[in-house]
């Protein structure tokens, strides 16, 4: 009979306290023999068996592990990698709110107004048509005697020159302004 060392693995405990069967003690015998791993877990598992039977237990010192915790520490060498594990953490934690307030900043903000005396163009309807100029700062109803630079002129929503920064003009757009 021949035996595997998965097959001796199995049985190396029932070997040991002699009850396994003459055929199978002869096969792991042989076994152990030819097989150098299987002779280590042999000797190992009788090791462990020896010494968790062995009656001479004894209680150690007071303070014992205590002490033998601090001697532990006093040799082993600080690792950076808690300080390196801390650096990490903190440009992370940077880069995550360097995140969030570059995504606040563009997509829930309005365009900077081209004038710092506009009013809220709130009560502007966006659809309604409105003339700027490409050089200006405010928007105008068609036809605003205010309308400075009348050769550069273009025709688009309020909607769409809301967004692009222009304020309304507080003399033709007052009716929207008041509202």
């Amino acid at each position: 009979m021949v035996v595997t060392c998965e097959e001796v693995w199995r049985e190396v405990s029932n070997y040991l306290e002699g009850e396994v069967d003459p055929t199978l003690r002869a096969a792991m015998e042989e076994h152990f023999r030819g097989c150098k791993r299987c002779t280590a877990v042999l000797d190992g598992t009788r090791n462990v068996i020896q010494l968790y039977g062995d009656e001479r237990m004894f209680e150690v010192p007071l303070g014992f592990s205590h002490r033998l915790h601090r001697r532990l520490e006093e040799n082993i060498v600080p690792a950076r990698r808690t300080f390196l594990g801390w650096m990490v953490a903190a440009a992370a934690a940077v880069l995550v709110a360097g995140g969030f307030e570059v995504a606040r900043s563009s997509v829930f903000s309005h365009p900077e107004l081209r004038t710092e005396h506009a009013e809220s163009s709130s009560g502007v309807p966006p659809d309604l048509m409105v003339v700027v100029a490409t050089d200006g700062k405010t928007f105008h109803i068609p036809g605003c005697p205010f309308i400075h630079d009348k050769a550069r002129l273009r025709t688009i929503a309020a909607r769409e020159a809301m967004q692009e920064g222009y304020a309304p003009c507080v003399r033709c757009m007052r009716k929207y302004l008041n509202a």
